[in-house]
């Protein structure tokens, strides 16, 4: 059998697309930064933050926690979400590693 297409490059490459790819959603990005704002776990008020329907931010808080960027307690009947500092600090060295790589000026390309 062939190869997929994510074999075909390096797991850096493959993870740093599968991040890019969650955080393409505009809505992530909304409920990172209300996480972040809460400054503490956040239980339950993204809904009136964020402006999109319950199960809507649950799917998109799935995605995140997928990932790694966020971590969820259960409290009593209600999951408690923050910023998993720990995956938080290596997608941002990964993002910079990528993003810090030297592109030419003008003048040494064609």
């Amino acid at each position: 059998m062939g190869l997929t297409k994510s074999e075909i490059f390096t797991p850096s490459q493959n993870e740093l697309a599968g991040i890019a790819k969650v955080l393409g959603h505009p809505a992530r990005i909304a409920i990172l930064q209300e996480i972040i704002k809460s400054k503490s776990c956040i239980c339950g008020d993204l809904v009136q933050e964020v402006g999109l329907a319950q199960p809507t931010i649950s799917q998109h808080l799935k995605e995140l926690k997928n990932i790694g960027l966020i971590k969820g307690d259960i409290e009593g009947t209600r999951v408690c979400y923050c910023i998993n500092t720990e995956k938080w600090a290596a997608v941002k060295q990964l993002f910079h590693s990528f993003l810090d790589t030297h592109i030419p000026n003008k003048d040494e390309c064609c």
